[in-house]
């Protein structure tokens, strides 16, 4: 195992991160939709193994008061080995200074991004493009607040 980090896009082959997300699995990535999100992302952290694309994360950060940390991903034959950890971390260390950093985590993860500091949050909402889907998936809820 040859592992090496950058934090650079200009060389991802985008189809490998499209297949990465795929396997992960964190779902249907559109190729067109990752160059814009990367592009627009503050901070970026790949991993490689011998050349080939093993893991990868972003942060959306504006700076100053808040960095969202998101599309945390590892090759399935390298989980379970530290590396979604190393991400974060880097991703965390990137964004220092901001007043906040948030994380979106999938349903079950939130005992691994704990222990990385992340606490879970009373007050979030979100609006989804695919409402109904996001529902059926317990990701939100219709119930309105009190």
């Amino acid at each position: 195992m040859k592992i090496t980090m950058s934090y650079d896009d200009s060389t991802i082959n985008w189809m490998e991160l499209c297949d990465l997300y795929k396997i992960a699995p964190l779902g249907i990535k559109i190729l067109d939709d990752l160059k814009l999100s990367f592009s627009n992302s503050r901070f970026k952290c790949f991993i490689f193994d011998s050349g080939n694309l093993v893991g990868v994360g972003r942060a959306l950060a504006d700076g100053k008061d808040c960095s969202y940390i998101c599309d945390i991903a590892v090759h399935p034959e390298y989980q379970g080995i530290g590396l979604g950890k190393k991400i974060v971390q880097n991703l965390i260390e990137q964004s220092h200074g901001h007043k906040k950093i948030i994380l979106y985590a999938n349903s079950g993860k939130e005992g691994f991004y704990y222990k990385l500091g992340f606490k879970i949050m009373k007050t979030a909402m979100a609006i989804f493009q695919n409402e109904d889907d996001a529902i059926k998936q317990g990701i939100i809820s219709e119930i309105p607040p009190k």
